[in-house]
């Protein structure tokens, strides 16, 4: 339900915070969540942060061949995904969804044997890395061509309202995304027909090199939902609890029947686009540590400290577990072999056509 009379207001000037630098609650209601849900949000981030720093060691180690680093998106990723009811709402991610794909309860095993391309990978390793997808979880596969997922997800949404489901779509994007074609007619098509559908731009300033004020005239991207007839929220992204409230609400908008809405969430990435990227050839050094200050796992674990729900053991033990977890999956993902290049014959006809079964012949000999 929208929060007992404290909806956001959309359109605002300033990002929407509730935590201050300081980790001091700065939000205008009383916060009720359990500690365990607190605690919760901290250890999803923490988890999206070390598979972040580890799959790109397993790119410099030749085992997998490409990594698109997500560090610095990890409380906005993590706010959404707890704004969703899981295997029940609709996920239409893009490739830097990491900590929102485990926080919403995807399987490292999953996840790791995707990027590696093993027999552990779901999809059968034919899909680049970092494009999963879930079944069980109501995930779309990431699409490489930026905004292509806009309009199946609208259309998810809108076959959910035709049925009169109370299910709910969330398509994420990078900034990038809104210069494309696809963005905006899938957005236009939600705001027209009242598509239960939340939008949410994570905004890290820069569509691979193009820096943010060279892709639009607006001041932001929140403002764009004017034009569509729904309401944009600017939010700061490296804010868990911000992230969570608001698309919180934005959900729940959507579920009520309201209709869309489209929240810009500004965070940053502290690695370069991809494992292919130097991002020094288009970002100040100084850039870069000015926002490492903002670090939102360092924010959020001053907001717990402050209320005595962690300190140092509570971390130790964290790191070392979860590390472990990730190990696990890491080690058993690879352990499953590599992927028969056979099947990439699997799964597109129900009959196979006598040309691709000439070719699997002549393939295998």
């Amino acid at each position: 339900m929208i929060l007992q009379g404290q909806a956001f207001e959309p359109f605002t000037q300033e990002p929407i915070r509730l935590i201050g630098d300081g980790g001091e609650w700065v939000g205008p209601f009383e916060l009720d969540l359990e500690p365990e849900k607190l605690r919760g949000f901290y250890l999803d981030m923490l988890l999206g942060r070390l598979i972040d720093e580890r799959m790109s060691r397993l790119q410099r180690q030749g085992k997998t061949s490409f990594v698109a680093p997500s560090a610095g998106h990890e409380a906005a990723q993590v706010g959404m995904a707890h704004a969703l009811r899981r295997g029940h709402d609709w996920l239409y991610p893009y490739y830097r969804d990491v900590a929102l794909l485990t926080a919403l309860g995807m399987p490292l095993i999953e996840f790791v044997g995707q990027v590696m391309g093993t027999r552990a990978d779901p999809a059968k390793a034919r899909q680049m890395p970092y494009h999963p997808g879930s079944r069980e979880l109501n995930v779309f596969t990431v699409a490489s061509p930026i905004a292509s997922h806009v309009p199946p997800a609208v259309g998810t949404a809108l076959a959910m309202k035709l049925s009169g489901r109370s299910e709910v779509v969330l398509c994420t994007f990078g900034d990038g995304a809104t210069s494309e074609g696809d963005w905006h007619a899938g957005v236009n098509l939600a705001g027209a027909q009242g598509a239960p559908i939340v939008f949410a731009c994570e905004n890290n300033g820069y569509a691979i090199s193009v820096d943010f004020k060279k892709q639009t005239g607006s001041d932001n991207i929140a403002v764009k939902a004017q034009s569509y007839g729904m309401p944009g929220y600017l939010v700061d992204g490296m804010d868990v609890l911000a992230s969570y409230f608001v698309a919180r609400d934005a959900v729940e908008r959507a579920r009520e029947g309201v209709g869309p809405s489209l929240i810009e969430f500004v965070v940053y990435r502290y690695g370069g686009h991809s494992s292919a990227d130097d991002d020094a050839r288009y970002r100040p050094r100084e850039e870069v540590e000015a926002w490492r200050r903002r670090d939102p796992l360092a924010r959020y674990r001053r907001f717990l400290e402050r209320r005595d729900l962690w300190d140092d053991a509570a971390e130790e033990q964290a790191r070392a577990e979860l590390g472990t977890q990730l190990q696990d999956a890491i080690t058993r993902a690879e352990a499953a072999g590599p992927a028969p290049v056979e099947w990439m014959f699997d799964d597109v006809y129900a009959e196979v056509p006598a040309r691709l079964v000439r070719q699997r012949r002549e393939l295998l000999g």
